[in-house]
């Protein structure tokens, strides 16, 4: 969850490292530090909170170098001060350490390493790494790094440079995201694409058990035992200009907004607007096994978790195949009963999610079939999964989730239809008519966001509430839920998301007339049991009136008046296939969560004791 940025070439490597920290702040924001080479020695600032305290250290006491590593931490051992800042050192200050991930056995490493005389100064699991190197340091830092690696248990991402040994960085991964960039004679390291997309588009994703050896010359990439290991580069499509907040006062705010966008290009290339075909990319999952899956697993976490509730109906309803959702973090650890006959599907953003990535490899061991979708090209869920479909959404800097939640569903629903196509559930007459609704989306959604005025009033009176309910049946409770999580987030206001149609067994004791319940009370006209749930979820609305909560309704426009009857707010939007319906209610529940969190000061960005990804268990 931690940001690694490091730089080595002809220009001065303090603003390059400092530029490339605030693009990885989204990983963690508890601290940060650097370390380069000046004059022979290496000079380290550090410093607790925000990067923005770093650069103050740093304007009273600069420093200069050609090549240096970076951090900026969320927190896992040890607390978030100044101490326990990274870079850390080895006793003599000749070799310093940049680390993510988590070292589960540094307490004995550590009795180990003291009793053989080396002096530790902070409570973190990183600073033995540090001394592990100095131990095996005997004048080559590649081959002390391999030695140190070679005892630590856990998982890693780590940079080490050594003022015995300059003008060289080494890099190794073992579970968290190392990304290695390639410039005009000068080389990066970085723990995700936006630190360092600004100077390169070309990269190389480093593989677990790989090590980088960074130089003035270029970059030669081995195994933990010294075999040499070959890994193209990736070129990145993205514009640096999206990892900017161009103009608007969040990145959060930024990514709602481009949702149309990020919409409508995870689309394009991938439908046949004439014939209402899905075409998918290339993968090793062959047109008999898509038709022969007699079950399908979709695995997630977090705002992804809540795309698969939603992918299981899409699913289920458009392919007439059975399917389970499971939790990255649970799936493993109950065994679950796959196999060859069944497709897993796993869902990361960063296609780096830990406990996301083990439900692969467990997927795999067990023969099943797996398919990912992820927004990072190169990450490792799209190398090890059997197939990708990339989500098209760009890089999402704001810690909480939205245009890359949009585009999950979106391929989801892709790969709804092709199933359904494949396995001639899905008639050509009604492929079409699907695919005309998905590319009409960008626009349905483009009409949601012109109502931004609309959140300003109705958060003057919401956001001094200190709980929400989230409500919805069918598809839209996952979006509930979603919608809830959102709030949470960013606000530190409690929300639940809960089924409608169970507010009898419970929740109906928490309404009161302080109690805000937000209802998604949508509906597609051409469908008959979408007509039967939205008139059952009216009835959920009377009900929650008639012990006076305060009622928000998403409600589709040509429902506005009846819903308004009702509801206290509406908020209004398009009209859709009902398993369509999803992506565009969201952005309303995005749009809410932004205004009252800002609205209560909180830092939206960058909310507190979260990370963008969870690349540790």
């Amino acid at each position: 969850m931690c940001g690694i940025v490091g730089y080595i070439g002809p220009r001065e490597a303090v603003p390059i490292i400092i530029d490339g920290l605030r693009r990885l702040e989204y990983r963690g924001y508890d601290s940060a530090g650097l370390a380069v080479l000046e004059n022979g020695c290496l000079a380290v600032r550090r410093a607790s909170g925000k990067l923005r305290n770093l650069e103050e250290v740093l304007k009273l006491n600069p420093v200069e170098g050609f090549f240096g590593i970076g951090h900026t931490r969320w927190a896992t051992h040890g607390r978030p001060t100044e101490e326990n800042a990274h870079p850390h050192r080895d006793c003599h200050g000749d070799i310093v350490v940049v680390h993510n991930g988590i070292v589960e056995n540094y307490l004995a490493l550590k009795h180990q390493l003291a009793e053989e005389g080396h002096v530790f100064v902070t409570e973190t699991d990183t600073e033995v790494i540090a001394h592990l190197v100095e131990k095996y340091y005997d004048g080559n830092l590649e081959n002390a790094v391999r030695d140190a690696v070679r005892q630590l248990t856990g998982v890693f991402a780590l940079s080490v440079i050594s003022r015995k040994d300059p003008n060289k960085i080494v890099a190794a991964r073992l579970g968290p995201p190392v990304v290695v960039g390639l410039g005009d004679g000068e080389y990066f390291v970085a723990s995700d694409v936006p630190a360092i997309l600004s100077h390169t588009r070309d990269m190389i994703f480093l593989a677990d058990g790989d090590m980088a050896i960074l130089t003035k010359d270029g970059v030669h990439i081995t195994d933990f035992n010294g075999r040499a290991v070959k890994r193209p580069p990736s070129h990145i499509l993205w514009d640096p200009i999206m990892a900017e907040k161009g103009g608007y006062k969040h990145f959060m705010l930024k990514e709602i907004f481009e949702q149309p966008r990020a919409v409508r290009d995870t689309t394009l290339g991938r439908v046949g607007q004439e014939s209402g075909r899905i075409f998918l990319d290339e993968m090793e999952i062959s047109l008999k096994e898509f038709k022969t899956f007699r079950q399908v697993r979709i695995v997630a976490c977090g705002t992804s978790w809540h795309a698969a509730l939603a992918g299981k109906f899409m699913i289920e309803r458009l392919a007439k195949v059975p399917v389970e959702v499971d939790y990255g973090s649970e799936f493993r650890y109950r065994d679950p009963i796959v196999g060859p006959d069944t497709l897993t599907i796993v869902i990361s953003q960063s296609g780096e999610t830990a406990d996301t990535r083990a439900a692969l490899h467990e997927a795999m061991h067990k023969r099943s079939k797996t398919l990912a979708i992820c927004n990072v090209v190169g990450s490792a869920i799209t190398r090890e999964a059997s197939g990708t479909l990339i989500t098209h959404a760009g890089p999402e800097i704001g810690v909480a989730s939205t245009k890359a939640f949009t585009c999950q569903l979106t391929a989801l629903f892709l790969i709804a239809m092709h199933l359904g196509q494949v396995r001639e559930t899905l008639e050509p007459a009604r492929s079409l008519t699907l695919v005309d609704q998905l590319l009409k989306l960008p626009a349905l959604i483009e009409d949601v966001l012109r109502q931004d005025a609309i959140y300003d009033e109705l958060t003057k009176v919401l956001f001094r509430s200190t709980d929400f309910l989230y409500l919805g049946r069918g598809i839209h409770f996952p979006i509930a839920l979603e919608g809830a999580l959102k709030l949470k987030e960013i606000s530190y206001i409690h929300a639940e998301g809960y089924p409608a149609g169970e507010m009898k067994h419970g929740p109906n004791a928490l309404i009161d007339e302080n109690l805000p319940v937000v209802v998604l009370c949508t509906r597609d006209p051409e469908d008959e049991s979408s007509r039967t749930l939205y008139e059952k979820t009216l009835s959920n609305l009377q009900e929650v009136k008639a012990r006076e909560g305060i009622v928000v309704a998403v409600a589709c426009e040509a429902d506005v008046e009846e819903v308004s009857k009702i509801a206290d707010h509406v908020i209004p939007i398009g009209s859709t296939n009902e398993l369509l319906l999803p992506i565009l209610e969201v952005v309303p529940l995005q749009m809410l969560a932004y205004h009252i969190a800002v609205r209560r000061g909180c830092d939206v960005d960058q909310p507190r004791n979260l990370a963008k990804s969870v690349t540790v268990e």
